[in-house]
């Protein structure tokens, strides 16, 4: 696993929605909530964008800026964010460069097949691009809350 913990966060680039190309170093300034989630349009998924989504105005009072990335299309992303109205931006990482950098990627079973997947992951970065939360295996509920708490706290 990689640890990141009170280290600079990577530098990714990713092709987002909203037709933008988006860059943790061009969000310097801004506490940023970068999330990892396995697939579009999942039950957990779901319901994590949309705990994130509900308190969007509070992240934002915060001074936070809520991101979420998974190996999905832009295109995918685009349909997911549009049909539960997400208010934040989605980084399609198709090339695993940003799931590599934040070692979110773990090998997971289903229905007895072994394939590479996202492990739920989310990292709080600080205004100076300084990670300084990172949850892993990530249970869905309360996360959002949490992750307010601990902006609140830094």
């Amino acid at each position: 696993m990689t640890e990141l913990l009170d280290q600079p966060a990577p530098d990714i680039v990713l092709p987002a929605t909203g037709d933008q190309t988006i860059s943790l170093a061009d969000l310097r300034g801004r506490t940023v909530v970068l999330y990892f989630y396995p697939r579009d349009n999942t039950p957990g998924c779901t319901r994590e964008g949309e705990a994130f989504r509900d308190q969007y105005e509070q992240f934002r009072e915060a001074g936070a800026e809520i991101l979420g990335v998974s190996r999905d299309s832009v295109q995918k992303h685009e349909n997911f964010r549009a049909k539960y109205d997400f208010p934040f931006h989605l980084l399609a990482d198709t090339e695993e460069t940003a799931c590599r950098a934040f070692g979110v990627l773990r090998e997971k079973t289903m229905y007895g097949r072994k394939s590479i997947g996202i492990e739920r992951s989310t990292f709080l970065i600080d205004d100076q691009g300084v990670v300084r939360r990172e949850w892993r295996g990530v249970s869905v509920k309360g996360h959002a809350d949490e992750v307010l708490q601990a902006i609140v706290e830094l």
